[in-house]
């Protein structure tokens, strides 16, 4: 095939130096490249020359045809050029750069001794997803439906069908063009606004070389769906992001999706950290005697709740279930408390006769002191009548009272202005 035998020469060594097997796939060989690299990357205190091992490794095994010459024939193979294949000679920062779009890490990777150019990075996609309590409680995995752009694959990226373009005449390629113009004598003013021409691309396209798919805007429009996975214990705000999934454009590092969670109101639970708060209404004999009822789980378990015998449930009171709240984001066997807040409701005015009174005086035990009052204390007090009052009502009543006396205060503190009063004779 290449015209003499060629002595097979040691085919192993840019496996070995990758960490992979010769089986590897290409991506196989991606990722043990990225991990290994960013390692080894001079710029974070790497070693050098480990880096442009794997550099020059995985610049060739990455090539189908030089691969296919390195297994067959090794570095030696290389070295000849069988094939037209050359040797592995790139810059090990420029393969660095290609592989990670220029930039992906922040621009934390400075100098290395290439002139190498960054792309700049595209904007992230942020979106709210609005989810339950029941989602965030028992996990669950929302499919969403977006359209994105993405490069063309016809002319993948370039807009032409040749791969050629040129620089735009009316804006030198900067994409930008500023106009002048004078507002008064030896005033200029300088506006700068995107080139017409090119649209602020900086290039300008044949129309006959432009491509027919995406015709010459260099991206087309993609539907793809995305599985949005809600972990148990996630909180209101919290984000999920899909690295590199925006929207693509040329010489761009894509952008991420972002999901920002949104906590929809339950109508039963409320929740606070990892605790779940419950309102539950009793009445006063279930708060006196006693009570048992069944509350249904965000997750559907049926739970009993009751009291243990002679226990009293004050108003207002609250009482908590260990381990029944919410599941800890990242520890979902870890759960708080569910707290159960009790409401005591009270009889109706009435609906105790004085003999139903007279029963309860002698089974329920006597508080404060109106009990110990003698007949001949009661004839020297003066009886009151009570009545109900609306504290809110009340409060609005004395705001308007405050500020009718503070506007008569100020009329009587006008200048000019004589209170007329009575003379008593």
């Amino acid at each position: 095939m290449f015209g003499r035998a060629h002595k097979k020469s040691d085919s192993t060594k840019y496996y070995e130096v990758l960490g992979v097997p010769q089986s590897a796939s290409q991506e196989e060989l991606k990722k043990a490249y990225r991990k290994a690299a960013i390692k080894n990357h001079p710029d974070k205190g790497g070693d050098s020359e480990k880096f442009k091992e794997l550099s020059q490794a995985y610049e060739v095994l990455s090539n189908p045809e030089k691969r296919e010459i390195y297994d067959q024939y090794g570095e030696d193979g290389l070295k000849e050029g069988l094939g037209g294949g050359g040797s592995a000679g790139g810059s090990p920062f420029d393969i660095f750069d290609q592989l990670f779009n220029g930039g992906g890490f922040g621009g934390g990777f400075g100098g290395g001794g290439s002139s190498r150019t960054r792309k700049t990075r595209g904007e992230d996609v942020t979106q709210v997803l609005k989810v339950s309590l029941e989602d965030v409680y028992n996990g669950t995995t929302k499919k969403l439906s977006l359209s994105r752009n993405v490069l063309c694959k016809k002319c993948k990226g370039k807009g032409t069908k040749s791969g050629a373009s040129s620089t735009c005449y009316g804006c030198q390629g900067s994409g930008m063009k500023v106009t002048t113009r004078q507002i008064a004598p030896g005033m200029i003013q300088q506006m700068q606004h995107v080139c017409p021409e090119c649209r602020g691309s900086g290039e300008s396209i044949n129309e006959r070389d432009r491509c027919l798919q995406c015709k010459g805007k260099k991206v087309t429009s993609e539907k793809k769906v995305l599985e949005v996975y809600v972990e148990k214990g996630m909180q209101d705000g919290q984000k999920i992001t899909f690295e590199g999934q925006a929207d693509e454009a040329p010489d761009t590092v894509t952008g991420n999706i972002v999901f920002i969670l949104q906590l929809k109101e339950h109508p039963k639970f409320k929740r606070k950290q990892d605790d779940l708060y419950v309102e539950h209404n009793v009445s006063l004999t279930e708060a006196l005697c006693g009570f048992q009822f069944v509350l249904t789980h965000l997750d559907g378990r049926q739970l009993l709740v009751k009291t243990n015998p002679g226990e009293v449930i004050r108003p207002d009171q609250y009482k908590g279930i260990n381990d029944e709240g919410m599941p800890q984001w990242g520890r979902p066997f870890m759960k708080g408390k569910l707290v159960i807040h009790f409401n005591v409701a009270f009889p109706e005015t009435g609906a105790l006769t004085l003999e139903k009174c007279k029963i309860l005086k002698t089974i329920l035990p006597s508080v404060g002191a109106s009990t110990s009052l003698s007949e001949m204390a009661l004839d020297d007090c003066e009886e009151t009548i009570l009545h109900d009052v609306n504290m809110e009502e009340e409060m609005r009543r004395k705001e308007h009272q405050r500020h009718q006396e503070a506007y008569d205060d100020d009329e009587d503190d006008e200048p000019g202005m004589h209170r007329v009063g009575c003379n008593q004779q």
